[in-house]
């Protein structure tokens, strides 16, 4: 064990000894996701650097504290890629420390992935293995580098999106991808209904879909309402779909050094949709639903991405109840994503869990952390 893990084994000891809560933290570019932020700062970013990387067999393994920039750069040169395509948030959080960036373990602890997720998967998808310190101060190794390591439960994948609760990650193994050879952006002048209908027209047929956004755009031309699909794969099977989907609609297709950079915006939240809210009362609601379901009932701006997976919402905090239910209505959840007050997070960030889900969930926290000191109220209050 290096002096880091020393240092940290130590210190998560004498926190479970006092019943001192440890407030874990990367570069703190997704501060602002959660319930609450409490503790003594544990900061993951001294233990850093590729482990090892085979792009032969399309393994990585990184410790947690690598900036996500470098790790994504290294796969670069070798022509691959994280393909769920994670978020950085670099610039969301001006709280954070001078020169900070997200970190691979942030990556996998918010479990937050970008436009390609539905075509592609999440990052718990791409996870093969995790070394962890739990709660007592135990390093333990889950997984490993190979897709059929089928051994014990799959706790790796359960770390994404656990918001640090369970423990400390110190190391990921993930799964890459090569770079997809063609891409194209297509731009479509549709309502929401129809964009809806549409996606779910080509998502029953064998063409490449990678991502799609739904937005109604305002700018100082007026008013549009605009779909803009991603297709990634092989050159023939992209060429053949722009023109299949362009003889179903009237569709303008994006030079792909603009579509790109708008893509990123998209990942990045920066698109003007996201730059602030409309009204000084709303906060921006997130709700996972299923692709085929409607046009949501709801009287506030809306973007959609996830081939209808995914619905942004900018709504006042008091409206939790009226967005859960919409959600719940069509298979889904809400959470609060991102509020410009701690007040606003007072209904609650994430929807409560039924049962069984709030038992299991309060069980697995329970045996990895007994003390409670990891992250204590950043999912739920009370968790």
């Amino acid at each position: 064990m290096d002096s880091t893990l020393q240092h940290w084994t130590e210190r998560i000891r004498a926190a479970a000894a006092d019943h001192s809560p440890l407030r874990i933290r990367g570069g703190g570019s997704k501060d602002f996701y959660g319930q609450s932020l409490q503790g003594e700062l544990l900061d993951t970013r001294a233990h850093s650097g590729i482990v090892s990387y085979e792009p032969s067999e399309l393994v990585v393994t990184v410790r947690a504290g690598t900036p996500l920039a470098e790790l994504e750069a290294a796969l670069a040169e070798k022509g691959q890629c994280l393909p769920f395509e994670p978020p950085h948030y670099n610039s969301q959080n001006s709280d954070a420390p001078t020169g900070s960036a997200a970190t691979v373990g942030g990556m996998v602890a918010s479990g937050l992935s970008g436009p390609a997720r539905a075509s592609v998967g999440a990052v718990r998808d791409y996870m093969l293995g995790a070394v962890l310190l739990n709660g007592k101060g135990e390093l333990l190794t889950f997984g490993g580098q190979v897709m059929k390591n089928v051994a014990g439960y799959d706790v790796s994948r359960l770390l994404a999106g656990s918001m640090g609760t369970l423990g400390l990650i110190t190391e990921v193994s993930l799964k890459v991808l090569p770079v997809a050879p063609a891409e194209a952006t297509l731009l479509f002048e549709v309502d929401q209904a129809q964009a809806l209908a549409q996606l779910n027209r080509w998502g029953a047929q064998p063409l490449p879909l990678n991502a799609s956004c739904w937005v109604h755009e305002h700018s100082d031309l007026g008013q549009r309402e605009l779909l803009c699909v991603r297709l990634r794969g092989a050159v023939a099977a992209v060429e053949s779909a722009c023109l299949k989907m362009a003889q179903s609609m009237s569709a303008e297709r994006l030079n792909n050094a603009v579509a790109s950079q708008a893509w990123q915006a998209c990942r990045e939240m920066q698109l003007p949709f996201f730059s602030k809210p409309p009204a000084s009362d709303m906060v921006l609601w997130r709700l996972s639903v299923a692709q085929t379901a409607a046009v949501l009932d709801l009287p506030w701006p809306q973007l959609v991405e996830w081939h209808g997976g995914q619905r942004w919402v900018w709504a006042p905090a008091s409206a939790a109840p009226r967005l859960r239910a919409a959600a719940q209505a069509v298979g889904g959840h809400a959470s609060l994503y991102l509020a410009a007050q701690a007040a606003d997070k007072s209904v609650g960030v994430f929807a409560p869990l039924a049962s069984p889900l709030d038992r299991i969930h309060r069980e697995l926290k329970k045996q990895f952390d007994p003390a409670g000191i990891f992250n204590p109220g950043r999912m739920f209050a009370d968790l």
